[in-house]
């Protein structure tokens, strides 16, 4: 059974934790677990960055723009670093594996690169560096720490990682290869933040409708959660079209408490932008799914992403 972890507020003279979080509302998962290990392992969560004793920044290399932001941060740290010497600042998620000689050498370099486990030999003096990416683990055992304090909405991580490849995309180089969560934890998780007045949960995933684990797919998976209570409303993100599937639809129509909204993003219109992109689909086929949606939720709303400008794209894929 799987608990709502709370926090521990910053008492007395206990090492105190900071993390920032930039990008998706995976990061956002992520830095719940990774609140959720420090705290088991002695640390207290702080919300001012002035007190902090270690500086945790969960990044993003989905665009350029958001890696800008970090090394802009970092530079801001020095500050900070000059204030309190003893102070720790790492840098974890997707920039850590990509960027991970960078981020150890120069005037910029930071004291952990991946992940908590490390913070004690970077508090000996050492640096602490370990971006191997994990074939197998999920954190299905560790409660997140909610950081949301409204208390009602809550995400829940079903996978990690992805197998697309899409030609334009860094996951699965930052995150590995895809591995879904057993259902059973999932239900349990979804349950728990239930009984302790959680109304929403999100089901999180780089490609949630390709979940799957023992005799779940995700739409068994989407179809238990939202069993849970008719009280409990169900989101889920992101889907890739290519494994949106007339029975997940089917769930969803015959469930009210499933939220009528799926984000589809499509990319590019034009099929030889889309084989560009390895995206695995055509024009033809992200038409016929939206026509399905449609068939099954009149009402449901749709929203997608579009790249424009990507390399080879003539006026008329445009």
């Amino acid at each position: 059974m799987i608990n709502v972890n709370t926090l521990r507020p910053a008492v007395g003279d206990g090492r105190k934790l900071f993390v920032e979080t930039y990008g998706c509302q995976m990061n956002v998962g992520d830095t719940e677990i990774v609140v959720s290990i420090m705290q088991e392992e002695g640390y207290f969560y702080t919300e001012n960055i002035d007190e902090a004793d270690i500086i945790l920044i969960n990044t993003c290399s989905i665009r350029d723009n958001a890696e800008q932001r970090i090394w802009g941060r970092l530079t801001e740290m020095k500050r900070l670093r000059k204030r309190k010497p003893s102070l720790l600042v790492g840098i974890i998620g997707c920039m850590a594996e990509r960027l991970k000689e960078q981020l150890t050498e120069g005037e910029l370099a930071v004291d952990i690169v991946a992940g908590p486990d490390l913070v004690r030999q970077a508090e000996t003096g050492g640096k602490g560096v370990n971006t191997l990416l994990s074939q197998e683990e999920t954190y299905a055992e560790i409660a997140p720490v909610r950081l949301d304090k409204n208390g009602v909405s809550a995400y829940i991580a079903i996978m990690r990682g992805c197998n697309n490849f899409c030609s334009y995309c860094v996951v699965p180089y930052t995150r590995g290869r895809e591995r879904s969560r057993e259902a059973a934890t999932i239900i349990a998780e979804a349950r728990s933040l239930f009984e302790n007045g959680y109304r929403e949960v999100t089901l999180l995933g780089q490609n949630v409708n390709s979940y799957r684990t023992g005799e779940y797919d995700f739409p068994a998976l989407v179809k238990a959660v939202a069993e849970i209570s008719p009280l409990l409303r169900v989101r889920f993100a992101t889907s890739h079209p290519k494994d949106m599937s007339d029975r997940l639809l089917e769930v969803m129509a015959s469930m009210p408490n499933i939220c009528r909204a799926i984000h589809l993003p499509a990319q590019s219109g034009s099929t030889v932008m889309l084989e560009r992109m390895n995206r695995k689909y055509t024009r033809e086929w992200y038409l016929d799914r939206v026509a399905a949606i449609r068939r099954y939720m009149p009402d449901c709303a749709i929203t997608t992403d579009l790249i424009a400008g990507f390399t080879g794209e003539t006026e008329e894929d445009h």
